[in-house]
């Protein structure tokens, strides 16, 4: 777990650096800046407006007395794509975009699905029904 701390908090940061400095050599600081500051303002939008979705998926699904296990992975994902997008840089961003966008959250949903299932059969995740 340490390791995957260290890479987290050190490598990414230092990439982003990496990226964001290569990217104004190449184009300039002004574009650098307007680009990151139109990421944000996209990013921001397709937040809300996935996560407003998700949620009224949710509530509908729940009304119909449905289990909602599809949206809210998807609104996890949702969550965690606004999240990186609020950290700065090119990088996490591309792969922010990528847990907002409706259609590549359709794969991401999928590895998450495996990923929990590996887990509730390895025990590491336990479910109670009540």
């Amino acid at each position: 777990m340490f390791i995957k701390l260290l890479i987290i908090f050190t490598f990414i940061p230092i990439l982003e650096l990496y990226v964001i400095i290569e990217t104004g050599r190449m184009i300039g600081l002004a574009q650098t800046v307007l680009l990151i500051f139109l990421t944000g303002i996209a990013g921001a939008w397709l937040a809300k407006t996935q996560g407003l979705a998700t949620l009224q998926r949710i509530q509908d699904e729940t009304m119909r007395g449905q289990m909602p296990a599809g949206s809210l992975l998807d609104g996890a994902l949702i969550l965690v794509g606004g999240l990186l997008l609020l950290t700065p840089g090119f990088c996490t961003d591309l792969l922010g975009f990528t847990f907002l966008a409706p259609f590549s959250r359709h794969y991401w949903q999928g590895l998450l699905r495996v990923w929990l299932q590996k887990k509730i059969d390895l025990g590491s995740i336990q479910i109670r029904k009540l």
